[in-house]
């Protein structure tokens, strides 16, 4: 018999931690071992149930669900699924506490209407199963990697690059941590990035902020007939798929609201597609953690159109589902841990 998924709830709402528990217990491999109400209270659960996974509301009395997830990472690394809300400080203290170390989070809405707490609920669920697979190990790796880092924008020396090269990025779970880690390391006049991070609307410009604040290419939530230009990052919104679009000998992106591809919109596959198609063999791909397929077909798709390819490796991705895809179809030309990629593109753009 497969055991069971041991679940630890922690909301301040009495009403989240019985809803939590509802949704979490109707499945019959997650096990709810307890419930706190705030993390004095979810110190002595952890201690005494040994949970696999805990929910965590970011916004809690007594102690703040960041400053809790700090000290919780610091001396008791575990799986942690944030439950946010998505207001404009609750999407940037998300984003904090994915850099933190949170695998994952799940945005609260409108939960008194039965449509939008039956999407809450699947997505609890399989976010929660999907952070329990996250090893300790690996998160006090990536924790420690993330500490090493700087956080203000890194020095790197001026170089010649060829910039009719466009660099593509893809994301999923675990992304904002290494995406975070990655961009500092490309240098101000770099080619043109665009980057894909399945993350909900009212996310992105708070994660593009944080990504700028950091960078030393300018970083911005893509909008409709942005040019793709040197020292210029772009991220896709939210529930918007980007596309390139070629004018002259100038790239542009497009945006639309065509039909999820892997479940995802924004979805990196269509990005890189479109990439593959529009800057062919002058586009270099990356494609980093993530649970699914999304960016795999699409990577093979740079790659056969005669561009470079780059999967994270297992040793650094958080999730290594949709690299893996990657690999597994022959869509790669390299597979590096993070550290290493950066060096790699900027000796593909030279």
């Amino acid at each position: 018999m497969t055991q069971k998924i041991k679940a630890l709830v922690v909301d301040d709402s009495a009403v989240v931690r019985n809803l939590l528990t509802e949704i979490l217990e109707a499945d019959s491999s997650i096990e709810v071992v307890g419930a706190a109400g705030d993390p004095y209270k979810a110190v002595k659960k952890i201690k005494k149930f040994n949970p696999d996974v805990i929910t965590l509301d970011v916004e809690m009395p007594k102690m703040s669900g960041l400053q809790f997830l700090q000290k919780l990472m610091t001396t008791y690394p575990l799986p942690v699924v944030m439950i946010s809300s998505l207001t404009k400080q609750g999407s940037s203290e998300t984003i904090k506490a994915l850099e933190y170390g949170a695998v994952d989070f799940v945005a609260k809405s409108n939960l008194h209407k039965e449509q939008s707490k039956k999407k809450f609920a699947t997505e609890v669920v399989r976010k929660v199963k999907l952070a329990a697979g996250v090893r300790v190990k690996k998160l006090k790796k990536n924790l420690k990697r993330s500490r090493s880092s700087q956080s203000q924008k890194k020095s790197q020396p001026q170089t010649k690059f060829n910039n009719k090269y466009v660099i593509g990025i893809g994301a999923s779970t675990g992304g904002v941590k290494a995406l975070k880690n990655l961009i500092p390391n490309f240098p101000a006049n770099c080619p043109g990035i665009v980057i894909v991070q399945h993350m909900p609307k009212e996310f992105t410009k708070s994660f593009a902020k944080t990504l700028d604040n950091v960078a030393q290419v300018k970083v911005k939530e893509a909008a409709a007939g942005d040019k793709i230009k040197p020292g210029q990052a772009l991220l896709a919104p939210g529930d918007e798929h980007v596309k390139i679009n070629k004018k002259g000998s100038s790239y542009y992106v497009s945006l639309d609201k065509g039909a999820k591809v892997s479940h995802q919109r924004p979805a990196v596959d269509v990005t890189f597609s479109s990439l593959a198609q529009t800057v062919e063999r002058n586009t270099v791909g990356v494609l980093l953690t993530g649970m699914g397929e999304d960016g795999a077909q699409g990577l093979k798709e740079i790659k056969d159109a005669g561009g470079y390819t780059i999967a994270e490796s297992e040793k650094t991705a958080t999730i290594f589902g949709m690299p893996k895809k990657a690999i597994n179809i022959g869509a790669t030309n390299k597979v590096l841990p993070l550290s290493k990629i950066p060096n790699q593109v900027i000796s593909i753009i030279k």
